[in-house]
Parts: C-alpha cells; sequence; structure tokens
C-alpha cells in the first residue's frame, strides 16, 4: 500500500507541476511539502484541506487512505445517489464498513468545511495597534579597537 506522501507525489505529476510549483498552487511552504517527500513530518489535515480546496473533484478517501480512484466521477458519485434510499442514504452497515466520511464534501451533520461558508468572515475585522512605549535613552556607546581594547562613553545625565 502506497504512503500519503506518494499519493500527493502522484497529484503533483498528474498536473504536471514541479514540487515547488505545486506547493505555490496548493498555498503551502514549499520546505513544508519537502520535509513531506523526505520523511521529516507527516501530511497534515491543514495540507489535505489546501489540496481539496484547490482539486475539488480528488477524492479525499483516495488521497488519505488509498481507497478507491484518485477522482471522483461526477457521473458515477450522481448516480450512486440516485440508487441509494431509504432514511439513512441507502448507507446499510455493509456500506459504511471500513468508511470515513468526506469531511470535505460539505453538508452532513459537520457543516460547512470552511470558516468563510460558516458565516466567521463577516465576523473578522482587522485591527491594528499602536502601543506608545516611551522613547529610548542611550545608556552607553563602546568602540571597540584592534588591539582588543575598548572604550565605552556613558552620556552625562
Amino acid at each position: 500500500m502506497t504512503e500519503m506522501k506518494d499519493r500527493i507525489r502522484q497529484i503533483m505529476e498528474a498536473q504536471h507541476m514541479s514540487q515547488q510549483t505545486f506547493a505555490n498552487f496548493i498555498g503551502i511552504n514549499a520546505a513544508s511539502l519537502s520535509s513531506i517527500f523526505n520523511d521529516r513530518t507527516r501530511p497534515t489535515l491543514n495540507t489535505v484541506e489546501a489540496i481539496k480546496s484547490k482539486i475539488p473533484n480528488l477524492n479525499t478517501d483516495w488521497l488519505m487512505f488509498g481507497h478507491g480512484q484518485m477522482f471522483n466521477d461526477a457521473k458515477n458519485d450522481s448516480d450512486a445517489q440516485a440508487n441509494d434510499g431509504g432514511a439513512d442514504g441507502g448507507m446499510s452497515p455493509s456500506h459504511t464498513e471500513g468508511r470515513v466520511p468526506d469531511l470535505f464534501a460539505g453538508g452532513g451533520d459537520m457543516g460547512a468545511s470552511h470558516p468563510q461558508q460558516r458565516g466567521y468572515a463577516a465576523q473578522m475585522k482587522p485591527e491594528i495597534r499602536y502601543v506608545e512605549r516611551p522613547q529610548r535613552q542611550i545608556t552607553e556607546i563602546r568602540v571597540y579597537f584592534d588591539d582588543l581594547t575598548y572604550e565605552s562613553f556613558v552620556p552625562k545625565k
């Protein structure tokens, strides 16, 4: 089974992007992506969200766990939803066994997946505070010479 870093590399190659270009595209630091590929760190949920936000048809189950195909097929998804029925949306225990819900699809009990969709953007306002500090005073000046000596000057009060 492939690791998540290998699947991220497959996405990068499928998009025909270099590591630097892909990092810029998804909005993460290139060094962060490099440390994922070099096994210094593991991909975080923020990395998954960044990739998913730029490539919406990416199958999150595939990215995180290696299940299914790389990309969701919109036609197959709509056919599956049309065929599913019942109070539980057609998800009998045999359909949900071993399956993790797609947290990035929106809807469901989890609410919106992005803060902007939850109304937080309207509540956030940039605030700039200017802090008054007392004016700095010179307490000592030192001059170092090449013979490894120095001279100190202290201002009179």
